[in-house]
């Protein structure tokens, strides 16, 4: 057998997300509104197993302080607000109000609106009003492709050592290996070698859904 990382069919992805930490009824629920409500753009919502992970990579880090670029209806956001420690809070940064309102319902019915902090506009401007120290235990990017690098930029000096990125949609449904077919897939096959290449962090790509970066500041 070959020591790589296997592909999952349906069944097997089926068997993964069976053994991870199941939805509860708000997830589903989130989940289950946005497929229904936004069919053409559910797809940007993270994958159900992304949610369980996003929640223990958290705890396991003790988050304070975590900043999400890209929140659409709010389920990254709630995995994450559900893994911060005491007193921890979670800034938010999207463009929109339609999408981020269905997230702050659920938010609020999960208890957690007091640690979440939304800012709607451009994500670049909300990091540069931000403090340049580093201070975010937690970075999540997770918005147009095109803008990573720039968000790249942006946050990694405002990670405290040891502080964890998390990229995601970095495989491009397989198609990173390929010839780009749009400015989204030219992008991310640049910035994969950005991070490689920096020196500030140490990263790896983890092949869950659709390729989570997982880059560690040094």
């Amino acid at each position: 057998m070959s020591k790589k990382t296997i592909g999952l069919s349906d069944e097997l992805h089926a068997y993964v997300v069976a053994h991870s930490a199941a939805p509860d009824p708000l997830v589903a629920e989130l989940i289950e509104e946005t497929q229904t409500k936004l069919p053409d753009v559910a797809q940007l919502q993270i994958a159900p197993e992304q949610a369980p992970f996003m929640t223990l990579m958290t705890q396991m880090i003790g988050v304070h302080k975590a900043v999400e670029i890209g929140t659409f209806t709010g389920l990254s956001a709630l995995a994450i607000a559900r893994g911060l420690a005491p007193g921890g809070t979670l800034v938010c940064c999207d463009i929109s109000e339609e999408y981020t309102n269905i997230a702050q319902r659920y938010w609020a019915r999960a208890g957690l609106a007091d640690r979440i902090d939304l800012r709607i506009g451009p994500a670049l401007e909300t990091l540069r009003a931000m403090p340049t120290d580093p201070h975010v235990d937690l970075a999540f990017i997770d918005a147009d492709k095109t803008g990573y690098p720039d968000y790249w930029a942006e946050i990694v000096p405002r990670m405290r050592a040891g502080g964890v990125i998390l990229i995601d949609n970095v495989l491009r449904g397989g198609r990173i290996v390929l010839p780009p077919a749009n400015a989204d897939d030219a992008t991310m096959a640049e910035f994969n070698d950005i991070v490689t290449a920096d020196k500030r962090v140490t990263s790896m790509i983890v092949p869950i859904a659709d390729g989570v970066t997982l880059a560690r500041k040094n």
